[in-house]
This record gives structure tokens, sequence and C-alpha cells, in this order.
């Protein structure tokens, strides 16, 4: 019988930057990352007949990762303005080679002095031989603090 239960793997980073900026990106604007951080992201689109920043909206990207061009298409399952939270399901591309279901959730709190920015993934191996998705999360973290340098540069 499957296990069906999604493993999880979460994983925090804190940023100087400004919080709500940061969910904007990613919320509305992802097609800006690659800008901020070229060498991981080169291109990202979304699918035609869909708006950025919201929910079913359908994006393509184009990344590098453990020095490899791969693919991701993936759906915006869920925002929440108040949480700051974009949550994706990657329904395509490399990661699924590996993964039955993944969900990578991004959440930013802006509690306090300081941003803390949370990588959560939700995922189910294809099989037992399938590795925990660890390098692609230090691929998330280098990608925030990416981004955060690119905000904190004074010649933006």
């Amino acid at each position: 019988m499957a296990n069906t239960d999604l493993q999880k793997l979460v994983n925090q980073v804190e940023i100087k930057s400004d919080g709500d900026v940061f969910h904007e990106i990613f919320r509305e604007r992802p097609h800006h990352i690659s800008t901020m951080s070229p060498s991981l992201i080169q291109n990202v689109d979304i699918h035609d007949g869909h708006d950025w920043g919201t929910v079913g909206s359908i994006i393509y990207w184009n990344y590098t990762h453990d020095g490899k061009e791969k693919v991701a298409k993936d759906i915006i399952r869920e925002i929440n303005e108040e949480k700051k939270l974009v949550k994706y399901e990657i329904v395509d591309g490399d990661i699924k080679e590996h993964y039955k279901t993944f969900f990578a959730t991004v959440h930013v709190d802006t509690e306090g002095e300081n941003n803390l920015v949370t990588w959560t993934f939700e995922y189910e191996k294809l099989n037992e031989d399938v590795e925990d998705p660890t390098s692609l999360m230090d691929f998330c973290i280098t990608l925030t603090k990416d981004i955060e340098t690119h905000h904190l540069s004074p010649t933006k």
C-alpha cells in the first residue's frame, strides 16, 4: 500500500530587505526574479490567459540547479495576503522526475524588527531511492539571499 503522507522540509532565512516587497515579488512579480538572480533563474513566463498574482496562474520557470539547466511548471494554489504566503504546486518539469507530488510555499514573517522568509516543501517521492530535496532547498535559500542583495544594493 502506498504511503500518501507528504514529507515536509522547512528552512528559514532572515532578510534585511523589505518583507512586504519580498512577498509581492513571489505573489505578482516572479518574472522580475531573473534580473535579481540571473545565475539561478534565467526566465519566468506565465501561461496565456492568466494574470500574475492570482490563484490558478500557471507559471513556467527556466532555472539552473546543481549546474544543470532545468524547467518547472507550477500553479499558484494559495495566496494569503495576511500571512504573506504564496503556495505553488509543481505540476511538470525536472522536479516531477523524482517526486509524485511537490508543493513549495514561501512565507514572509514581517513581525518585529527582522523579516523572516520561510520555505516549506511538501512532497511525495516517486520511490524510496529519491533523496530529500535539500539541494533544492539550498537553491531557494540562495535565491532568497540574491533577491535581498538586489534590494539592498544602492545601484538597483
